[in-house]
């Protein structure tokens, strides 16, 4: 079972896909769109869904220090609306707080140029938002066992 996790920003999405075993993400690549173009990326996102044989779908749903949702939270709630709507497949939104500061250091520590890292932060964004939900997945799975 393969899940997909998405980075959902204003011109870019980062995405990741789990391994088979839905224990570890890799980033696959960043989608870059325009907001009057949004058909083009759902087509790619369609794309990677068939190619890795995607069952369900994480969303980074963005909130603020405290917890409270922010603007683009909105925006990720109807990003996922429209994922489940045109694919069928389940979509859970994930608190992606912190996970693009997170991915910035990751790149700054393995000594990726400012220029690679804005290529690929959305990328590695959409890698954090995954495997933290895959973690949590897993944690819930021996908690019932």
């Amino acid at each position: 079972m393969r899940i997909m996790g998405l980075d959902f920003g204003t011109v870019t999405v980062g995405v990741a896909i789990s391994d088979p075993m839905g224990l570890t993400a890799q980033g696959i690549e960043t989608v870059h769109y325009v907001e009057h173009k949004k058909n083009l990326l759902f087509d790619r996102i369609g794309e990677l869904i068939q190619q890795f044989d995607v069952e369900s779908v994480v969303v980074g749903l963005p909130k603020d220090l405290i917890g409270t949702e922010t603007e683009r939270a909105i925006a990720s709630r109807g990003f996922a609306k429209s994922i489940k709507r045109k694919f069928k497949i389940p979509v859970d939104l994930w608190d992606e707080r912190l996970t693009t500061m997170a991915a910035e250091r990751i790149l700054i520590a393995a000594d990726v140029s400012r220029k690679k890292r804005k290529k690929v932060i959305d990328k590695e964004a959409a890698v954090l938002i995954l495997q933290s939900y895959l973690d949590k997945l897993r944690m819930e799975h021996r908690t019932n066992d």
